[in-house]
């Protein structure tokens, strides 16, 4: 009979390659994996969500060991990317109340980096403190890690776990909603990145119809002649503003809600597509006349797939009559290819924060005054459109911004954020008061048509509409675009110059309908592609996307590809 097994050996021998390989290396091993642990359990909230992170945490791991094949660095650089994911996903939320998802890639990018920098001024210590303690200990992992594991097995490895994130992701897709929660932040961004090029690959970038029987008239007729004078266009964008009145209990300034009012004394709505941050999905809606909501999952970034592929817009609608056209940018030009995509809708001339020479954020008057320099130096008898893009009033409202400016502001005694909020609209309305005065003083004899909007609401507004609602619902609302939370204000004023009366000036507009209302009150002739907007605005009584389930929409991309102003998409 064989003798039994010494327990006592075995037990030795693990004692004795443990002691040989050492603690220390076995824990920079095992180290990651358990943090890993221990945020899954943190911020994934159910199986599915956890067997998602599992999943994605063996892709990244099996893709570094391929790579490195030291398992200590790799965890630790699995590790580093999931707290960095986790982090910005926290950051995008308090911003947009949207957490990070796949496609969210496509905005990295250097002058991305610098609008975060501009706007949280102590991130960039933070990162370079992070930089310098993590590299550091990255060389310590490499040479601290007692293992080798070969490449093919954990090539292998790292392609099962993808199929079978694939497999679950498609069998099993997370709602659109739940991207709403401020949880799940790597299982939702791995299951986004499944369903955006699984979308990707059926849909393409933009919903269009696959064929339209009708057709837009082309090539434009290059010759325009509008009744009487046309007036110089200037369109301002008034970051983050809606009246806040909306909201039960709001205390607000003596004198608050004129700011929203046009010419003839009404307050109009203006209906954005999107709350809280994102306020490129406006610049695309009032320069390009169209809906960010037609790119589905990509709408985040439809400036930059807009850019050199969307041919149309208010300002080459307005070229062709004889405008010059520029904008005032308060970013840098590359920010979500802000400077590429106004070119494409007809910008001629823009100027982004290095060229007007901004520093930081700056008050709506430094672009007031930029704007009115820039008027100045037109020729004489050249109508022009200007888009004064402004940013005083964009978040966070946590801190006081330019504290040595209106230091005779009382606080209305709301929350801190609504009175910062409150004083920086005051702010602006003070501003824009000063503009209209130079524009009379400078420019006397000229005709002015001036329209302002609110791009979007504050990322706090669902808290003051209803603050009885949980995150939950709050993002179902943010989903099913409930008008409460997307609706701002628009307003026509003049100078020497009455705007024309038009059907299409409504009480309720969609967003993509302010470059038509524009051209309606300024009395310029509608090229065919506004023309037969016009026909959908009225029927659908203001409502564009919305309107018969996006099929308005869906048929109106058609006939602009069919007509050769949008390509590629």
């Amino acid at each position: 009979m064989a003798p039994a097994p010494n327990q006592g050996s075995s037990v030795t021998a693990l004692a004795g390659g443990i002691a040989a390989i050492g603690v220390w290396r076995l824990l920079a091993v095992a180290a990651p994996h358990l943090a890993a642990l221990a945020i899954m359990l943190q911020t994934e909230t159910d199986f599915g969500a956890r067997t998602g992170f599992l999943l994605s945490w063996g892709i990244l791991n099996f893709f570094f060991i391929a790579l490195l094949r030291r398992p200590a660095l790799s965890g630790a650089l699995s590790l580093t990317l999931v707290v960095v994911l986790v982090l910005l996903s926290r950051l995008k939320h308090d911003v947009v109340q949207m957490t990070a998802n796949f496609v969210d890639l496509m905005v990295i990018d250097r002058d991305t980096a610098a609008f975060l920098f501009t706007i949280f001024p102590n991130l960039r210590w933070s990162v370079i403190g992070a930089g310098l303690v993590t590299i550091p200990l990255m060389y310590a992992l490499w040479w601290l890690d007692p293992f080798r594991i070969r490449r093919l097995p954990a090539l292998a490895c790292c392609l099962a776990c993808l199929a079978a994130l694939v497999g679950y992701a498609l069998a099993w897709p997370d709602e659109a909603w739940r991207g709403y929660y401020d949880d799940g932040y790597l299982s939702k961004f791995s299951r986004s990145g499944v369903t955006a090029v699984s979308d990707f690959i059926k849909y393409g970038f933009m919903e269009s119809d696959a064929v339209a029987t009708e057709r837009l008239k082309v090539p434009l007729v290059d010759s325009c002649h509008p009744a009487g004078r046309r007036p110089n266009i200037i369109m301002i964008h008034d970051e983050s503003s809606f009246d806040i009145r909306q909201a039960e209990g709001i205390k607000v300034p003596a004198g608050y809600g004129s700011h929203f009012q046009s010419f003839d004394g009404k307050e109009r709505t203006f209906l954005a597509e999107s709350n809280g941050g994102p306020s490129w999905f406006t610049e695309y809606n009032v320069l390009a006349g169209l809906s960010s909501r037609s790119f589905g999952r990509f709408a985040y970034f439809v400036t930059r797939i807009a850019s050199g592929r969307v041919e149309r817009g208010l300002p080459l609608a307005l070229r062709r009559c004889g405008y010059t056209t520029l904008s005032l940018y308060p970013a840098f030009g590359a920010f979500m290819s802000a400077r590429s995509f106004q070119i494409t809708t007809g910008i001629q001339h823009f100027y982004d924060a290095h060229d007007l020479h901004a520093k930081d954020i700056e008050p709506d008057s430094f672009f007031y005054d930029k704007a009115l320099k820039l008027i100045a130096e037109q020729p004489q008898g050249t109508p022009l459109f200007t888009f004064v893009y402004l940013a005083a009033n964009h978040f966070p409202w946590e801190t006081r911004f330019r504290p040595d400016l209106m230091p005779s502001w009382r606080k209305p005694g709301n929350e801190p954020v609504v009175d910062e909020y409150l004083r920086r609209q005051t702010m602006s309305a003070n501003d824009f008061s000063a503009f209209i005065a130079g524009l009379k003083k400078k420019f006397p004899a000229q005709p002015f048509l001036i329209v302002r909007y609110g791009d979007h609401q504050p990322e706090f507004s669902p808290h003051v509409l209803d603050p009885g609602l949980d995150e939950a619902g709050v993002g179902k609302k943010l989903e099913n675009y409930d008008p409460r939370y997307y609706g701002t204000y628009y307003a026509i004023d003049a100078v020497n110059f009455e705007p024309v009366k038009s059907p299409a000036v409504m009480d309720t507009i969609d967003a993509a309908y302010l470059p038509l209302v524009i051209q309606e009150a300024a009395g310029i002739p509608l090229d065919p592609s506004f023309e037969e907007q016009k026909s959908i605005m009225l029927r659908c009584q203001g409502r564009f996307y919305d309107c018969k389930d996006g099929a308005e929409a869906r048929r109106f991309n058609r006939l602009l590809i069919d007509a050769g102003m949008i390509k590629g998409l």
